[in-house]
């Protein structure tokens, strides 16, 4: 025979349970969830460019150049520049997990981390080193891009196709500040809800 429950007693087994699927963190500003989708997105537009490369469609080279960057694709070629893109997108997207339920309590289907919840230091603090090494990385390409092995050389991209590929790179100099900033402020947002 089915047994009704107390109404009672199952909205207090529920308000018990809910705090081990809530957040340890304060819910944030909306200036923060879109710095953390703007971050998100800074990955897109050279990865699409990467993505245009890898599927054959002529981006500029010329010469030597262009049989190098060309030299397996479609082949390997083409779905390094893939993976390529998608992990740089993968990882941008990660900034939403600062703003978002599932950066402190992924769904437990995904593989090692679902069900788990991240402490707000361990995220803070891969974000961080992340920002780091993106705003590092970002630095360095910019300031070797119009290197002779680069965007300096004759047979890479000129013009339109240069100016192209430049403004499809440039976002990603956004990345690490922006990845920083919602970082930042996810630590304050923390450190609030600990108190």
């Amino acid at each position: 025979m089915p047994t009704t429950l107390d109404p009672a007693t199952s909205s207090a087994a529920t308000t018990s349970a809910a705090p081990a699927d809530t957040p340890a963190v304060r819910p944030p500003a909306r200036w923060a969830v879109r710095t953390a989708r703007l971050a998100a997105l800074t990955a897109v537009p050279s990865g699409l460019w990467r993505l245009a490369l890898g599927v054959g469609i002529p981006v500029g080279f010329s010469g030597t150049m262009e049989a190098r960057m060309t030299a397996h694709m479609p082949g390997w070629g083409t779905l390094y520049v893939i993976v390529l893109s998608a992990l740089a997108e993968a990882l941008a997207f990660l900034t939403l997990g600062l703003v978002r339920p599932w950066g402190q309590l992924p769904p437990r289907r995904l593989p090692f981390v679902g069900g788990r919840r991240i402490a707000p230091r361990t995220a803070a603090t891969a974000a961080a080193l992340g920002a780091v090494a993106v705003t590092l990385i970002t630095t360095y390409g910019a300031t070797t891009w119009y290197d002779g092995e680069a965007m300096g050389n004759p047979e890479a991209p000129q013009g339109l196709a240069g100016f192209l590929m430049t403004a499809c790179y440039a976002p990603l100099l956004l990345w690490g500040p922006l990845l920083a900033v919602v970082t930042a402020d996810f630590r304050r947002r923390a450190r609030a809800a600990s108190c």
